[in-house]
């Protein structure tokens, strides 16, 4: 029996009493806990989740899962992606309630180097597709092999995940992945502010009488109503006298084509190179020749 026991068992039964200012050794664990030296308890940081891009067509996030030892992609995903056939495989896949599952035969199997960029690497996988409900938020599991292939480091307190090549490192942060959530939420709304404000202002009776009068919202209770509409009957209408149509004085002047009849023009001297010349049957189209040539 450790001796902090019989000690406390001693107070209890009143075999022993504390004297003052006596001095009470306590164990180490018992300093601690006093001190306050123990770790504080921390919540539950949630899974680790990384953005990955697989092919064209998959943009998402993966689960990082150390209690896994493969890859595991739904068939939805994989039959999106094209990745061509899956080769046939013999393992039998344990699920976290105890069912066992085995992927065999046609659409399960295994596909091979299965490049997966994450942030700025790109990393070789094996994949076991199993035909499954997929998940909306993390369709994919990258188990121990495809963390080790990167090199990956997991600081669960501050909630970090490294990955390395080389000497080049990513970290991504899972309380920020957390908060900002790579979901669109997409929110419809149907606008019917113009339909209720033209509503409301027609609704709304103006204070001036002449408006309202024009509105047709005249109230006979009032007087001022009345003598505006009596003063817009009254008022004289004005009848349309139509357009008046305006005769020709002169009949319109019909142009002859310039080969039946020659325009009136007035030819300038030309320079002592250039000279005139007529063309047509009746010599009345005038045109501009070199001087040196002769008539034919």
């Amino acid at each position: 029996m450790p001796s902090y026991v019989k000690f406390m068992k001693d107070l209890l039964s009143k075999k022993r009493c504390l004297d003052d200012y006596e001095t009470v050794a306590l164990t180490e664990e018992c300093s601690a806990i006093i001190q306050n030296k123990l770790p504080p308890k921390l919540k539950d940081p949630k899974s680790f989740r990384i953005p990955c891009i697989i092919g064209t067509h998959f943009s998402g996030r993966a689960l990082c899962d150390l209690g896994a030892n493969i890859n595991l992609m739904p068939y939805s995903i994989y039959r999106t992606l094209g990745l061509g056939e899956a080769k046939p495989t013999s393992i039998t896949l344990q699920l976290a309630n105890r069912l066992l599952t085995y992927p065999k035969g046609h659409p399960n199997g295994v596909i091979e180097d299965i490049l997966v960029k994450v942030d700025k690497f790109i990393f070789p996988a094996d994949f076991v597709v199993l035909d499954m409900e997929a998940d909306s938020e993390i369709p994919i599991i990258l188990g121990r092999p495809f963390l080790a292939t990167g090199r990956t480091l997991i600081d669960v307190q501050n909630g970090e995940l490294s990955m390395r090549v080389q000497d080049q490192q990513i970290t991504f942060n899972i309380f920020k992945a957390i908060k900002f959530s790579n979901e669109s939420d997409e929110c419809f709304s149907v606008s019917i502010l113009d339909n209720l404000a033209g509503k409301e202002s027609i609704a709304e009776r103006p204070l001036d009488p002449l408006e309202r009068a024009l509105l047709d919202l005249v109230d006979e209770e009032k007087e001022e109503d009345l003598e505006v509409v009596k003063t817009l009957d009254a008022s004289k209408i004005f009848k349309s006298r139509g357009v008046e149509s305006l005769e020709r004085t002169t009949p319109p002047k019909v142009l002859k084509p310039s080969i039946e009849e020659s325009p009136i023009l007035e030819l300038k001297p030309l320079v002592n190179h250039l000279r005139y010349t007529y063309l047509g049957e009746s010599d009345i189209l005038p045109a501009i020749i070199s001087s040196s040539l002769s008539d034919v």
